[in-house]
Parts: structure tokens; C-alpha cells; sequence
């Protein structure tokens, strides 16, 4: 039960050109310089797994080959604990799921050459899938002496929880009272006193945004969004597809960002979708760890997880993830990012359930040209020269390591601050102060609107590329019609509306994302026109500046 949403940081604003500002390295404990790569049972069992599943699942991760390409962690997750301390206060296990004790389980699982995850919770109780109800042993106020017992057992992975964190009463809170930092960093403390080397997941849910904590210095990864599932749906990729894009910098080396467990060999998603899944999870430097029953998982699926090329964009030495370059609103995203070789990682989402051609035009990720090797399939492409057209199954995704790259010509944008004067605001859209520094519009759309006025259309008009600066901290735990983003209309000089679907800048109102990319059209020639944002029904972002290339 990882639910999203709470507590916030006030932070300084901070601007992220398409979430690309790196700052900060890993947790220093010489652990996952590299993303994490395992099985966990939570997706295919739940709470519920046993002993004998554990075995079997750890034996096919030898036998299917997984095991040499890097999924190395077997983790237990919830439902291995007991109900009551012993008499010495450790934490003890079901014996009615666990008959031979977890200590047996570890060694049979290294006996295996994998490595041993146990799971936690920084709360009173751990999660369950009753309710709340089960009242599985948590790890709140025992951190010093679970963490030895842990390492005792020879743990090599702790998960850890966010469930009955403030009381004993309170299962799930999506806005907790408390600042839950300190659970981690107590439980990191008391890993580190062990002094066996243990790689820390934070399972915190997104809740309290620690990628700003910074969770880097907390732990080896950290959960950036509620559950994946399950179960699994393609609404539910999308949630954590916008939840990640302000946040791509904060990881690195030793600290990873991490979009939950993969939904690959699960009901839910279709096979093209588990591929696209998989590759956005291995390129955005994710932990990858499988969450099905491999006893019954299909070939195709064993292929997804299996693809060298895939897991070793994943695992690449330089650690950088991509991050968001342009979203065409209702067609398709573009992200990407840098490899230790110098070349660079590119994705293309198609976002509509249908089958058809995409044109990638290479100037949204700076080049003009390229050499190209499609990276599922591993064809080489030779040269593209400006643009590269494929055909993309319902949610497909396309994946190209372009190397030899030509740099193409930055735009140059002049740029309109929203709350100048000569601006309207109508319909209840107003100013704003943020931080003492910038002045934003918010309250547009419900009936708000904001109107750009003297806007330069060059000497042509027609359609220009736009730069967008704005705010959107409204981020949930849940799938609605647009989970993470928002969505504004902006019309040119009266014409036809542009949907824009704008994804997260932040967990706080005071956050900036600057340069988000869409092309506009109706401009007329010279100094007169204008632009106005609205949204019928939602409000859109708060607005902070647009530029124009011209």
C-alpha cells in the first residue's frame, strides 16, 4: 500500500530546463553505483507469498538466464513479518508463510549466488492488503535492533515502507502531520552501524518530495510515485511519467529514482506496453525489479527482460537519466539522455492507443543528424538526417543510441512576462509572488484567462515554436483525465484552441519549470498579436513567462 501524496518542503525556486539540473550524487555506502536489478513478489502475491514461492521464483531467476544479466536481489516484501516481538523485542516472522524461518530463506537464496531482500516498514505496523488490519511488525522505535537482526540473517536489501507511520490508527496518510525523513534517516543510520553493506530502498510513496530532501543522501533509491499497481494499466504509467519529470537530476550513482516495480509478464498492460514500460523504467535509470510469478511468465515477456541492449542502457557507468525534452499533447513524448560512450539515449511514447506512423524530428533532442541504432531490435539505422519515421503499435515506444551527432542551431525566443502590464486578466486569473523573485498568473481556466498582447509574429507570421516557464504542483496518487499535468488551451489571435498537456514542475507551488516546448499557429506578421490560456472545465498551470521564436 504506497500511496503519494503529503507533507511538502517549502524549497527556494529552483529552474529546470526539462528537468535536466544535476545536483547531487548517491548515499556514500559504496552500494548500487549502478540501479538495482531483482525480483519482488509484491505485484504477483501481494501480501500473501510463501515459502515455496520464494524458493521457486529464486530458482528461475537462475534458470531463465536472469541471474547472469544483472537481476541479482531475491526481496521478500510484506507478509513475512510476524505480529508480536519476542521475548527479547526482535522481530519475528509467519510461520504459517515462512515454515523454516528467514533465516533458512536467506541461505537458500544466496546458496543460489543471488542476494537476500528483506522488507521493512517505518511505521508501527508494515503494509497490508486487508485494511489495515493485519498489523504486520514495523520497524518504528526498533530500527537499531531490526537492522541487526537483518544483517544477522545476511540481508543484503531493505525495502522499506511508509504505512501506520504517524499512529497506530492511521494505516495510510496521504498528508501526514510529520515530516517522515526522519524514519529514513534513522533507519539508514542503523543499517550503517551494522556495518554489513545493505543497499536502502525508501518506499515513502513520493510522499513529502524526496528527491529534495535530498532522499540521495538518505538512501540507495527512493519511490517517486504511489503503486504501479496492482493492477496494471497503461494510466498508470502515465501517472509515473509525469511524476518523474521534474525530479530526473536528483539522481545519480549511488541514488536512484525509482518508478516502482516493473509490471512486465502481468495481466493489465498489452505486450507492446509491458516493452514500453520496460525500456522508459531501464532508460530513466529506475531500479529494475521483476514483480510476477516466473513460473508462469510467456516468452515474450522473458524477451522484454532479457534484452542485453535495454539493461545495458540501464546500467550504463555514466548513471544519468533521460529527462523530458517535448511533449506533442495527445500524439507522442520525447525524452533523452547522455551514456558513458557520448552517445545519447533517445525515447519516443506514442500516447495513442492506436497503430500508426510517428515522425521523431531529431532537433527536439538538439541534433540535426545522427548515426542510429534502434536499441530494442539492435538494426543499425546508418544516418538520419534531420528526421526518422517508424511505425509505433498502440503505446509503443521507440529507443535510438545516436551517436556522431551534428548539433543543431539553438532557437532564440523573446520572451513575454505573464503578469505585465499590458497583459489581460480575466474571469478570476491573478498575480502572484513567488519567493520574493518572480511574479506568476494563476487561477486560469474555470472561467480564468490570461491574454499575452503585442506579441511579435516575425515577418511572416504563420506558426511559431513557443518556450513555456510555469507552476504545476498538482500532483496526486491517483489516475484522473490528467494525473500529474494539467492541461491549458491556447489560442492565437482568436483561432482554433491548442490543447497543452503540461506535466508536474513540482510538489510545491514555487517550483519552475522553465522551457517547456509546443509549436503554435495563426501568428500574423509583426508586433500585434495575441495569445490567450484557458481551460473550460480544470485550471491550467500558474504562468510565469512565454517566449517566441521568431
Amino acid at each position: 500500500m504506497r500511496v503519494g501524496l503529503g507533507f511538502v518542503h517549502l524549497v527556494l525556486l529552483v529552474l529546470f530546463a526539462n528537468g535536466g539540473l544535476k545536483l547531487c550524487l548517491g548515499l556514500n555506502n559504496g552500494l548500487a553505483t549502478t540501479p538495482a536489478m531483482g525480483w519482488n513478489p509484491y505485484n504477483a502475491f501481494a501480501c500473501n507469498t510463501v515459502e515455496s514461492q520464494y524458493h521457486s521464483n529464486a530458482q528461475l531467476l537462475v534458470d531463465l538466464g536472469l541471474k547472469s544479466l544483472g537481476y541479482e536481489y531475491l526481496n521478500l516484501d510484506c507478509g513475512w513479518q510476524g505480529t508480536a516481538r519476542n521475548s527479547s523485542g526482535d522481530i519475528t516472522w509467519n510461520t504459517a508463510a515462512i515454515p523454516d524461518g528467514i533465516p533458512a530463506l536467506g541461505e537458500f537464496v544466496h546458496d543460489l549466488g543471488l542476494k537476500f531482500g528483506i522488507y521493512s516498514d517505518g511505521g508501527y505496523f508494515a503494509c497490508d492488503t486487508v485494511g489495515g488490519t493485519a498489523h504486520f511488525l514495523g520497524s518504528l522505535g526498533f530500527e537499531l535492533q531490526d537492522a541487526a537482526v537483518f544483517a544477522s540473517w545476511g540481508a543484503d536489501y531493505l525495502k522499506y515502507d511508509n504505512c501506520y507511520a504517524v499512529s497506530t490508527t492511521d494505516f495510510v496518510d496521504f498528508d501526514p502531520p510529520i515530516e517522515i525523513e526522519p524514519h529514513y534517516t534513522t533507519m539508514r543510520d542503523a543499517l550503517g552501524a551494522t556495518g554489513r553493506p545493505i543497499l536502502f530502498s525508501a518506499c515513502e510513496w513520493g510522499v513529502q518530495d524526496p528527491a529534495r530532501w535530498p532522499a540521495s543522501a538518505v538512501a540507495n533509491s527512493w519511490r517517486i510515485s504511489n503503486d504501479i499497481g496492482p493492477p496494471a494499466s497503461w494510466d498508470n504509467l502515465f501517472r509515473i511519467i509525469n511524476q518523474l519529470v521534474p525530479i530526473t537530476g536528483f539522481a545519480g550513482p549511488g541514488g536512484w529514482n525509482d518508478l516502482d516495480l516493473l509490471e512486465v509478464g502481468n495481466t493489465g498492460l498489452t505486450m507492446t506496453e509491458q516493452q514500453t514500460h520496460f525500456v522508459f523504467w531501464a532508460a530513466a535509470k529506475s531500479p529494475l525489479i521483476i514483480s510476477t510469478d516466473l513460473s508462469e511468465i510467456s516468452e515474450e515477456a522473458v524477451a522484454i527482460l532479457t534484452n542485453t541492449r535495454v539493461i545495458a542502457v540501464n546500467q550504463d557507468s555514466l548513471g544519468q537519466s533521460i529527462s523530458f525534452k517535448r511533449r506533442y499533447t495527445n500524439d507522442y513524448d520525447v525524452w533523452a539522455g547522455p551514456l558513458s560512450d557520448g552517445s545519447t539515449v533517445a525515447i519516443v511514447i506514442e500516447m495513442q492507443d492506436s497503430a500508426r506512423a510517428i515522425t521523431f524530428n531529431l532537433s527536439d533532442v538538439g541534433f540535426t543528424s545522427a548515426t542510429a541504432m534502434n536499441v530494442i531490435t539492435g538494426a543499425s539505422l546508418g544516418t538520419l538526417k534531420n528526421s526518422y519515421t517508424s511505425t509505433f503499435d498502440a503505446h509503443g515506444a521507440l529507443v535510438l543510441k545516436l551517436s556522431s551527432p551534428v548539433i543543431a542551431p539553438q532557437p532564440t525566443f523573446t520572451f513575454y512576462d505573464a503578469a505585465a502590464s499590458g497583459n489581460v486578466l480575466a474571469g478570476g486569473a491573478s498575480t502572484r509572488l513567488v519567493n520574493g523573485t518572480i511574479t506568476v498568473v494563476g487561477f486560469v481556466g474555470n472561467g480564468g484567462t490570461l491574454e499575452f498582447t503585442g506579441v511579435d509574429g516575425g515577418v511572416s507570421g504563420g506558426t511559431k515554436l513557443l518556450s513555456v516557464d510555469y507552476i504545476n504542483a498538482d500532483f496526486t496518487a491517483t489516475n484522473t483525465d490528467c494525473s500529474n499535468c494539467r492541461n491549458a488551451f491556447m489560442s492565437v489571435n482568436g483561432g482554433t484552441a491548442v490543447q497543452v498537456q503540461m506535466p508536474l514542475s513540482g510538489q510545491s507551488w514555487d517550483i519552475l519549470f522553465n522551457g517547456y516546448l509546443v509549436s503554435l499557429p495563426g501568428f500574423k506578421p509583426g508586433k500585434t498579436n495575441t495569445i490567450q490560456i484557458s481551460n473550460p472545465s480544470a485550471y491550467t498551470p500558474d504562468f510565469y513567462r512565454l517566449g517566441v521564436a521568431v
